[in-house]
């Protein structure tokens, strides 16, 4: 009886997080316009879409800020990581109170925060400052994902590498850094995760010639948003969903050949 209960609450779970999904993906689709009446199937949607100019323009923004807050988030805050891990107790704890407030703040504050800490400094908002404005929000989940993999590291192996002549540079590369390298992926993938996902500092913090893919989408919603946003929508998914799918099955195999390894 408590297997079926578990089912059937699994399925109206699942059933609220995807059936928008799925309905948005169905009238991508859709011959009309309308978001409610089915009028025939056409692809028209997805052609229409690879000629608008303002979508494909912001789409490219919005990944190519990604990938560039992404990497240099991801490179700040492993050194930061490394250097919070090293520091005595109390200071330890200082810093990553102050690490926290980034993320614990509403995103409107900061948003507003750093739209006029770039008026102040005489910066016009544009790709820079929409940039830096992504850096500062992901840097704080690098240091997050990256901190638990170094307090579970064996100290012991940094010592020994060194006495058997490893330099500084040489017990970084080859023993921290794969050992921390889950986190730091993990760490990578939030972040530009985030960063195609922000609107409200992204609001603050473009400019005209930069404006991200979310941005661009509320600017849509004060008129109609057009099916060609459903199309892009639904072809995000898709890519997302056959990443998430590949790397299961990597993992998978993976661990069985680790499992036939352990039992040969």
């Amino acid at each position: 009886m408590k297997k079926h209960v578990s089912r059937i609450y699994m399925a109206i779970i699942f059933f609220f997080l995807y059936s928008p999904i799925a309905i948005m993906a169905l009238f991508s689709f859709n011959a009309a316009k309308s978001r409610t009446v089915w009028t025939g199937f056409t692809l028209d949607w997805y052609s229409k879409l690879f000629h608008n100019e303002t979508i494909i323009n912001s789409l490219g923004v919005t990944i190519i800020v990604a990938v560039i807050a992404s990497v240099i988030s991801t490179v700040l805050g492993t050194a930061a990581a490394i250097g919070i891990f090293n520091m005595k107790k109390k200071t330890r704890g200082i810093v990553m109170y102050f690490t926290y407030l980034p993320l614990l703040n509403p995103e409107i504050v900061t948003g507003v925060s750093l739209m006029l800490l770039f008026v102040f400094a005489g910066m016009q908002m544009s790709f820079v400052t929409l940039t830096l404005a992504h850096i500062s929000f992901c840097v704080p989940y690098v240091i997050l994902n990256v901190l638990p993999k170094l307090r579970q590291m064996d100290m012991s192996l940094c010592e020994a590498a060194q006495d058997l002549g490893c330099s500084q540079r040489g017990v970084f590369t080859k023993v921290i850094l794969p050992e921390i390298m889950p986190g730091v992926l993990t760490g990578f993938l939030m972040s530009i995760t985030y960063s195609i996902d922000d609107f409200v500092i992204s609001y603050f913090t473009h400019g005209a010639n930069s404006q991200n893919l979310s941005v661009t989408i509320y600017s849509m919603t004060r008129k109609k948003v057009s099916p060609e946003i459903n199309a892009l929508s639904t072809i995000i998914f898709l890519v997302v969903l056959t990443i998430l799918l590949v790397m299961n099955i990597s993992d998978s195999r993976k661990q069985k050949k680790l499992r036939e390894g352990a039992a040969a």
